[in-house]
């Protein structure tokens, strides 16, 4: 008998991960009008929310502070999503907000245990 599995046929694993340090994760609130993808470079704007962290933005946002993992997406309400704390994270897979760079990222997580490779 042939068993199908259509779930395993379609399970696209997640590429974010770059080794073994700790990975602590935690839900958080994003901000309004996001549209997040697995590695998007998040701070925390002044209301508290996590949005993308935009170099420009004149806000604490400004300073990345997390990476997200889950695919989100906000408009008409916050809504809770799971960020990543800690961890070692594939350069290749972030998605940077404007203004920022990989060195800049890099920089910016490294002192809060997110090793970015």
């Amino acid at each position: 008998m042939a068993a199908t599995n259509p779930v395993v046929q379609t399970y696209i694993p997640e590429q974010l991960s770059a080794g073994d340090f700790p990975v602590v994760t935690d839900a958080v609130t994003i901000g309004l009008n996001q549209t997040l993808k697995v590695g998007s470079v998040l701070g925390k704007d002044a209301a508290g929310d996590y949005v993308l962290s935009l170099a420009a933005a004149e806000d604490t946002s400004k300073v990345p502070t997390v990476i997200c993992a889950e695919a989100i997406t906000t408009t008409d309400a916050k809504a809770v999503g799971i960020v990543r704390l800690t961890g070692e994270v594939l350069g290749s897979q972030l998605d940077i907000g404007t203004g920022h760079t990989l060195d800049s990222v890099k920089a910016a997580l490294r002192p809060l245990s997110i090793f970015v490779r």
